[in-house]
């Protein structure tokens, strides 16, 4: 038995069926909002925003993406197959492959 699965947008703001409807996304009082609207309700919303808009200051475009702060110390960059070539010249039991234990690579720092 075959199946069709068939996926509709629907107007958030009248409930009818569009085809080629948008997403459109506003913030008010720092919450984000999205809504699916027909071509015709998603002008009347821009519409009724321009006045506001003209009127308002531009913050800028929010990125989606959470700003991290680096915590605590960075990481030295190694080349791991240094690492391992170091260990075996110097008697360390270290696999071809796979995490080099901690040891191993405190060793090497204090080495280099």
């Amino acid at each position: 038995m075959a199946k069709k699965h068939i996926t509709q947008t629907i107007d958030d703001l009248d409930g009818s069926i569009i085809d080629d409807g948008t997403t459109l996304t506003f913030s008010l009082e720092g919450r984000s909002y999205e809504i699916d609207l027909s071509p015709r309700n998603a002008d009347k919303l821009r519409e009724a925003f321009q006045p506001y808009i003209a009127a308002g200051r531009s913050i800028g475009s929010p990125s989606g993406i959470p700003r991290r702060t680096p915590r605590g110390r960075a990481i030295p960059t190694r080349d791991l197959v240094d690492v391992r070539s170091w260990a075996q010249n110097n008697g360390f039991a270290i696999n071809d492959r796979g995490r080099i234990s901690g040891t191993i690579l405190a060793a090497y720092d204090a080495a280099h």
